[in-house]
């Protein structure tokens, strides 16, 4: 497999991994690390680059989707819209920093741009979190 068809296929596996779609990236990269010997620090680049891309689609969907809140359509409930919307107000901006998790990450990322959180320091802290991950998961699988 060349170094290329593996970055990409890491940065599709990230970024899907980081909208709305089930997908798992990690394991991914797991693979990538033991069967390749493309650099770690490249493939936490390209994993961390897909994944925050990703990121920012939730984002800009969170920006432009509250405007059709009362639409019979709206994908998410308004009561659990509103708690996550308190959850994020309670906790600030830095609850952008646990958008790595799984199952609350995503949707958190949502939720910063139905705040109307600022562009730079959302993907400063959405950076710092999926790429720590990504690191620390790097220095687990490859030592």
């Amino acid at each position: 497999m060349s170094v290329l068809a593996a970055c990409a296929g890491l940065f599709l596996a990230a970024f899907l991994a980081a909208t709305l779609l089930p997908a798992q990236s990690e394991a991914v990269l797991a693979g990538l690390l033991l069967s390749t010997d493309t650099s770690p620090v490249l493939l936490v680049a390209v994993a961390s680059a897909g994944n925050v891309t990703g990121s920012l689609v939730n984002y800009a969907l969170g920006r432009g989707i509250e405007r059709f809140r009362d639409r019979s359509w709206f994908p998410v409930p308004g009561r659990a819209l509103a708690h996550a919307q308190h959850w994020y107000a309670r906790g600030g901006r830095w609850v952008l920093l646990l958008s790595w998790l799984p199952v609350v990450g995503d949707p958190l990322t949502f939720v910063a741009g139905v705040m109307k959180e600022k562009w730079w320091v959302f993907l400063l802290l959405v950076s710092l979190g999926k790429t720590s991950r990504y690191a620390v998961l790097a220095w687990a699988v490859a030592g």
